[in-house]
């Protein structure tokens, strides 16, 4: 594994890595992040994308997108993240890679209010279309009849 990070270092300067418990962690710019996930698919047998969430920290005044992506036949993971600005949460949607991020990517959208350009239908897919805020956002807080 220890190649295959540097070899991916060497393609993206801006790749930060970070060892985690289970599996190691690539964080990487919003912008770069397309080119990465298509290396670690087309190029590197990533495969399958097996989920993709989003992490509220309102103490940094960011979104952590975080991405988790197998290798089935190597049986090998990986977790890629991206930054984002808590204000404006944007990456480019995985969707032309991985037809099954469209739910996933409209989780994210409608529950923490990240924005995917590019993903082919982005609306709301739990919440009533007329619903104000994202409820998975540490900062929301649920209305009551008293206002409290």
């Amino acid at each position: 594994m220890d190649n295959f990070i540097q070899e991916l270092q060497r393609l993206f300067p801006d790749l930060e890595v970070r060892e985690g418990a289970d599996m190691p962690a690539l964080v990487v710019p919003a912008d770069q992040l397309l080119a990465l996930m298509a290396e670690l698919k087309e190029k590197r047998g990533f495969n399958f994308l097996a989920d993709l969430t989003a992490v509220d920290y309102p103490e940094d005044k960011r979104i952590e997108m975080v991405y988790h992506l197998l290798s089935v036949p190597g049986m090998a993971e990986i977790r890629v993240k991206v930054n984002l600005d808590r204000q404006q949460p944007e990456v480019p949607s995985l969707t032309a890679l991985w037809p099954a991020a469209n739910v996933q990517e409209r989780e994210a959208f409608d529950l923490m209010g990240v924005k995917f350009p590019g993903h082919p239908d982005l609306k709301r897919i739990l919440c009533p279309d007329d619903f104000a805020g994202h409820p998975l956002r540490k900062d929301f807080r649920l209305q009551t009849e008293g206002g409290e």
